[in-house]
């Protein structure tokens, strides 16, 4: 067995990953009904095209799912109308089918670890995939493997003039797109997480360089929670540096 990590863990863990899957799963054929619905909606006949095309996605489905049959011996647009219609009531089955497995997941994360579902940006599926690839207490030998797991270790790029890192394209995808969406939510909304991307500006880092510092330690803090275990812990402030 390797020194690195021990197998992922079962039980708990083992359920968190079923959901996120299936999940995942109604999440992308949910997508592929809305690509066909506004497929759909570009050969609809014109006086149908013209009324739906100006719609959103949100205002377009909602729309359609009470769209009648039309005008009596009109066949291609009472069949239009009724593709869009099933297509539409299909998309609503997805998104509550998605709403009910996230809601699943939450009462799971909290359990698993509440410290990790209170930091600032993690949501309730962000948190599930982190836990699912750290597993357990002591899989991970530190919190360099944790980011190199995650794919957000820095590997030397430089040149004979410029000391520089890029972004590690290895790891497993989906822990490395949940620390991603946490960094994203932070630089919106995260004073200091902010101003850190600022500073780091000004010191010539491009936009990639400063997410992947911020993923790197991301890691890092998020690797000390989740060790932690079930000991409620006075939570460190918030760094993004």
């Amino acid at each position: 067995m390797s020194i690195w990590r021990q197998p992922r863990r079962r039980g708990d863990r083992e359920a968190l990953r079923v959901l996120l899957a299936t999940r995942k799963e109604v999440v992308q054929t949910r997508t592929r009904a809305i690509n066909h619905l506004k497929a759909l909606v570009v050969n609809a006949p014109e006086g149908m095209r013209a009324e739906l095309r100006p719609l959103k996605t949100g205002a377009l489905v909602a729309h359609c799912a009470g769209l009648e049959t039309g005008p009596a011996g009109c066949a291609e647009q009472a069949a239009t109308a009724m593709a869009l219609r099933l297509t539409t009531r299909r998309i609503q089955a997805l998104e509550a089918e998605a709403a009910e497995l996230e809601a699943q997941l939450e009462p799971l994360v909290q359990q698993l670890a509440p410290a990790l579902r209170a930091a600032f940006g993690v949501g309730p599926i962000s948190a599930a995939q982190i836990v699912c690839a750290w597993s357990h207490p002591g899989r991970l030998r530190s919190e360099a493997a944790f980011a190199a797991l995650g794919g957000v270790a820095p590997i030397p790029a430089s040149s004979g003039q410029v000391q520089r890192h890029r972004l590690n394209r290895s790891g497993d995808r989906h822990l490395n797109c949940a620390l991603h969406t946490i960094v994203i939510c932070r630089l919106a909304r995260h004073a200091e997480t902010q101003a850190y991307a600022a500073r780091r500006a000004t010191e010539g880092k491009t936009s990639r360089e400063i997410t992947r510092c911020l993923k790197r330690h991301l890691a890092r803090r998020l690797f000390k929670l989740l060790e932690a275990g079930h000991q409620r812990t006075s939570a460190a402030p918030e760094l993004a540096a």
